[in-house]
């Protein structure tokens, strides 16, 4: 088991203290991922519809032709949804970071404007909102590039942060030695930034999450904004009582599509509305918790435990 390629031990019951600023108990981290106009769909020339993420139980892809309801609800995340979170967070003053498709920023010139204005972070989401487990390397190398190129004409700036979302065995090593990301997403085995030593250069790995997401309304487990609400207060307490001695953070994810609802957008301003009433507590985006950890906790000339 010398060569096992993962780590199994992490930081175990010694995790590094995370020394948030003003002496958070828990960093709370709020990702909007912007993917409308990026999925599947022949339109996009790919060979079906997209199924996945949608109001649309057990949905399956229509092959060679389009699906125009699964399109309109796409098209309700861009048109509505967006305008619904963006007026949410700004009213409150809280930061955001998007994971962001850049197909789908191409498409809406206007949403990236307002997440410019209000300075939000926008992470790249990869170039299309698709599996890309049996890509070949080829083309998600490809696929990358393009992604940045775009990202950097839309917004102005490269991406510093990566988030692929369904990848292939080569995904990490890719955006590791092609991407010069600040930090990578791709991950969900820590509540604690961590560094990963697989390659050449060591890769800050930002742990997100596909608990406290809104996708489980469209897969699994939220029937009800209160199945939402509840599950990320409870998330929440236990994190804040930890930090007490052992600071870690918390990841909550959002689509457009989904939570962009209104009977979905109540459970959300309730949760924001309630850890708000908290003192020590840091919401921030991605990149904050990325510079910080680098400058707490820089990278080693060091191999994982367990490899």
């Amino acid at each position: 088991m010398s060569d096992y390629p993962r780590d199994m031990v992490g930081y175990a019951d010694s995790p590094p203290a995370a020394n948030w600023p003003g002496k958070a108990r828990v960093a709370v981290q709020f990702v909007i991922n912007y993917e409308e106009g990026g999925e599947n769909s022949i339109l996009h020339g790919d060979e079906a519809s997209e199924a996945f993420l949608s109001e649309i139980p057990g949905a399956q892809p229509i092959v060679g032709k389009r699906h125009l309801n699964m399109e309109s609800i796409y098209e309700f995340g861009s048109r509505v949804g967006f305008w619904r979170l963006h007026r949410i967070f700004t009213e409150r003053e809280l930061p955001v970071t998007v994971f962001a498709i850049a197909m789908a920023l191409q498409r809406n010139p206007a949403v990236v404007e307002a997440m410019l204005k209000s300075d939000w972070e926008i992470a790249s989401h990869g170039y299309r909102w698709i599996d890309y487990q049996h890509v070949s390397e080829q083309i998600e190398t490809r696929h990358l590039h393009t992604a940045i190129k775009i990202h950097e004409q839309a917004t102005g700036s490269p991406p510093q942060g990566w988030y692929l979302g369904r990848c292939s065995e080569n995904s990490h090593r890719i955006a590791a030695q092609q991407g010069k990301f600040s930090y990578n997403a791709d991950t969900y085995a820590d509540e604690l930034p961590y560094w990963d030593y697989s390659f050449d250069e060591p890769q800050l790995m930002v742990p997100y999450t596909l608990d406290a997401n809104d996708m489980r309304f469209a897969n699994q487990g939220f029937s009800t904004g209160d199945d939402f609400y509840n599950y990320l207060k409870d998330s929440f307490d236990v994190l804040y009582t930890e930090g007490e001695h052992t600071p870690r953070m918390m990841s909550v994810g959002l689509h457009c599509r989904l939570m962009g609802r209104p009977g979905r957008a109540a459970s959300l301003m309730r949760f924001l509305d309630y850890i708000q009433s908290f003192t020590a507590v840091w919401v921030t985006r991605r990149i904050d918790i990325a510079d910080h950890w680098r400058k707490s906790h820089p990278a080693k000339k060091s191999h994982n435990p367990s490899t």
